[in-house]
């Protein structure tokens, strides 16, 4: 197919994903004490775990929007080969990310009139941006056109559900998502919260239940409730540094609905500094968010 799909780092792609479809990756950054990392380096392995334990210990991290450069750059490196462009990007909801490149976007279609150039705002997050880009890829190898592949991700961005708990409620508190004192009361009633990604692409509270146990449970329920034939499905599972509870989640989610497969990988660093270390996100297509 004449053309390449590009995503972000924070599609949470794994590597073997990325080296099966081909899908080129714009790296975001983040700095934690006052040293800068990019989220995704080809051909090198981010080191998550070292992330997670530096936030454990008390050090800061800090986010900032898609580098324009950088976003040229693996743009250019597709539009040189004569081939045309699918971007596929984290939510507008959540970043300014999605506005930097379609900015590029809008340069370098002026400067390459022959290539043809279409972007697509996920509103989405964490691999829920990567079961669309999964989605896609999968289209493009079974020889759909870039203007089909297009056409589906906005007839069904809205189908893929998030649903999500942190365990420790200050690192919302920072990012402007609850209140000090939310946090603190929810931190010494161990209540956790329950949460999701709207239509708007924006982080939202839908419930809160007291435990660890009992919030990595109903993640399960409400997949029950909302999942489309979820025995054909391909589900996605990402943590912040706690393989085991979302290896607890995938066996729930295998017994009871009995999907097709799972695929579990790491928050990445931009998205991990805002949600905290023991993060569990499920994601997967329903009938509605």
């Amino acid at each position: 197919m004449n053309y390449e799909i590009v995503t972000d780092s924070s599609a949470n792609l794994t590597d073997e994903q990325i080296e099966k479809y081909g899908v080129h990756i714009i790296s975001l950054v983040y700095r934690i004490s006052g040293e800068e990392h990019q989220s995704y380096i080809e051909g090198q392995k981010t080191d998550n775990k070292t992330f997670y334990e530096r936030l454990r210990q008390g050090e800061m991290a800090e986010t900032s929007l898609i580098d324009m450069g950088r976003c040229r750059q693996v743009f250019e490196s597709v539009l040189k080969q004569g081939k045309d462009l699918l971007y596929i990007g984290f939510s507008s909801g959540l970043s300014g990310s999605y506005g930097v490149t379609t900015l590029v976007a809008r340069d370098l279609a002026e400067e390459y009139p022959d290539r043809k150039i279409l972007t697509v705002d996920t509103l989405a997050a964490s691999m829920g941006e990567g079961l669309l880009v999964h989605y896609a890829a999968e289209q493009r190898r079974a020889g759909k056109s870039m203007d089909e592949v297009y056409n589906w991700l906005m007839e069904n961005r809205l189908r893929v559900v998030h649903r999500f708990t942190v365990d420790d409620l200050m690192f919302l508190k920072r990012g402007g998502r609850i209140s000090g004192a939310t946090a603190l009361m929810g931190t010494m009633l161990s209540v956790k919260p329950i949460m999701h990604v709207d239509n708007e692409g924006k982080l939202v509270a839908i419930g809160k239940v007291r435990g660890r146990r009992k919030a990595l449970d109903t993640l399960v329920e409400e997949m029950q409730k909302t999942a489309v034939r979820p025995e054909e499905q391909l589900v996605f599972i990402s943590h912040g540094d706690c393989i085991e509870d979302a290896q607890y989640v995938e066996r729930l989610v295998r017994e009871r609905m009995n999907v097709r497969d799972v695929v579990i990988n790491y928050v990445d660093p931009v998205i991990g500094a805002h949600s905290g270390p023991g993060t569990v996100a499920l994601f997967f297509m329903g009938s509605q968010r």
